[in-house]
């Protein structure tokens, strides 16, 4: 033991979610029933690199007697780390063998031309406009639609606009519609899914394919607010400069756009 200085999470202030997970290379904290917590302080290298993604403040640093840090242990637990969650993402894709039998979210499913959804496409005004509603008929072009379960080289990824939004906004946003189409979706929840498998899988999409531009749409929660951080992160990792929009769902369902944002 030595006395050095190290992360301090504040659990009262603490609201799960993730933010410093991520922003944690040496993989020192994690999420432990719905907590942040310093998992193992050999990790933690005091450096405080975590403490600027908190949203709520709950990361400070302290000088205390702890394990000295090992940062040859860090850099292997990191790399395991990285290796079994890109193991579970592969996995989540799809058994290869062909003697399963395959469920409809093993197989990429999109809409061919001529559909429903091409035909009426014209209809509607697009996000933030809502001066015509669209019919009643699905706008979902594409099939699967959790990031977890997307292929990445699915045909619809091709040129496309995606549609990145939280889990809750289907059901708060009146006009999800409108944010659907003409885009590929896919969702998640950053305070519920893992950050890293979510970043991971949307950096591959990102690098394998030409995506146009990206929407989010997240709620006006503060655990919400961590979704456009998971984009960037991916966008930053492909190597590619693609435009990025947000839009804020309201609890009453109202939808504004985040003109703070800097769009890329």
């Amino acid at each position: 033991m030595v006395k050095r200085n190290i992360i301090k999470i504040d659990e009262s202030l603490c609201d799960g979610c993730g933010s410093c997970v991520i922003a944690c290379s040496e993989g020192a904290i994690e999420i432990v029933d719905g907590k942040a917590k310093v998992v193992r302080e050999s990790f933690c290298d005091g450096l405080g690199a975590c403490i600027g993604e908190c949203p709520k403040g709950a990361l400070t640093i302290e000088m205390r007697e702890a394990e000295a840090f090992d940062e040859k242990a860090a850099a292997e637990h990191s790399r395991q780390s990285r290796a079994l969650q890109s193991a579970n993402a592969e996995r989540a894709e799809g058994h290869e063998g062909e003697s399963e039998p395959k469920s409809p979210c093993d197989l990429p499913i999109h809409r061919m031309p001529g559909s429903q959804m091409e035909r009426g496409e014209e209809q509607g005004e697009g996000p933030g406009k809502h001066l015509k509603r669209l019919g009643p008929g699905s706008q979902l072009s594409s099939w699967p639609v959790q990031m977890r379960l997307a292929h990445t080289d699915a045909p619809y990824f091709k040129e496309a606009s995606l549609l990145i939004a939280a889990d809750c906004s289907a059901f708060a946003c009146p006009m999800i519609s409108e944010f659907i189409r003409r885009r590929v979706v896919l969702i998640g929840c950053p305070k519920l899914d893992p950050g890293e498998p979510f970043v991971s899988k949307l950096t591959e999409i990102l690098s394998s394919n030409d995506i146009r531009d990206i929407t989010v749409l997240r709620m006006e929660v503060p655990c919400c607010s961590h979704l456009i951080g998971l984009v960037e992160q991916a966008i930053e990792r492909s190597g590619k400069k693609i435009p990025l929009d947000q839009f804020i769902c309201m609890i009453d369902g109202k939808v504004v756009k985040d003109n703070e944002m800097v769009r890329r």
